[in-house]
Parts: structure tokens; sequence; C-alpha cells
């Protein structure tokens, strides 16, 4: 018989992005997601090294947790496994919860990522209303 270990999700709501990061990648990794279960192998990475799991895939469980959130949005559905909220706020959680477990699985800064490109963009021509006005503008 194997081992079990509850996993315990804290109820704290007030974490920074890396906090949250640490806290969604060891729940990841204390329910057997970032370790080969054939070899037992840990298959979490650092920033610079080879990753160790295949980044297309968790890029595309990343998609297909948005194309969910669209689907509930088009059909404006209710979740069925939270389904006093809109699919489509449970979908982009989905979505936030496999982008921050990939950036703590490879080692990634996502938190200061964040706020550099909030800054560069905010110096964008083409993010300022008056350059989005214009004829061939981002619209959107």
């Amino acid at each position: 018989m194997t081992n079990v270990t509850a996993i315990v999700v804290p109820t704290e709501q007030n974490l920074s992005i890396e906090q949250l990061t640490t806290l969604i990648h060891g729940l990841n990794v204390q329910a057997g997601w970032w370790t080969n279960l054939e070899t037992g192998e840990d298959l979490t990475s650092k920033l610079g090294e080879k990753p160790k799991r295949n980044v297309p895939e968790m890029l595309c469980l990343i998609h297909s947790e948005v194309s969910e959130a669209m689907e509930g949005h088009r059909k404006n559905l209710m979740d069925d496994k939270l389904p006093h909220r809109p699919m489509l706020e449970v979908e982009l959680a989905d979505a936030v919860i496999r982008i921050l477990d990939m950036c703590g699985g490879l080692g990634l800064d996502l938190q200061g990522a964040i706020y550099e490109k909030l800054a560069y963009n905010a110096q964008r021509a083409d993010h300022k209303v008056e350059n989005r006005l214009k004829e061939n503008g981002k619209k959107f």
C-alpha cells in the first residue's frame, strides 16, 4: 500500500505572485506532477537549466484552460465543479494556476517579468490612446 499524504491548501489570500507560485508549484510537486512516476526523478528545473518537463505540453495545457474559459463565456455557463462561479472565472483561474506552476517548476521569475513588462508597455507608443485611435492603430 502506498503512503498518501493529504494536500493542504492554505486559505491565505494576500500572497505575492512569487509566494503564490511557490505555493502552487509545491502543491503540484506534492501531488506528483513534477516527478517521473516510473523513475522517481524530480522534474523541476532551475533557471538556465534545460527543462526536464515538456514545455510545449505545459503551454498547450495552459491554452486549453483559456479555450475552456472562452467556451464558458461564449455559452454563458456556470462552472460544473464550482457551480456558484462562472466558468470563465474558474477556467482563467486554472490557466493562472498552470502558468504559476510552470514558472515554479522551471525557475522562472514571473513576478519580476510582469513588473518589467508593465514598465516597458507604459512607454510604448502603440499602447497610447491617441495612437490606438489612428488609422491602423491597435484596436485590441
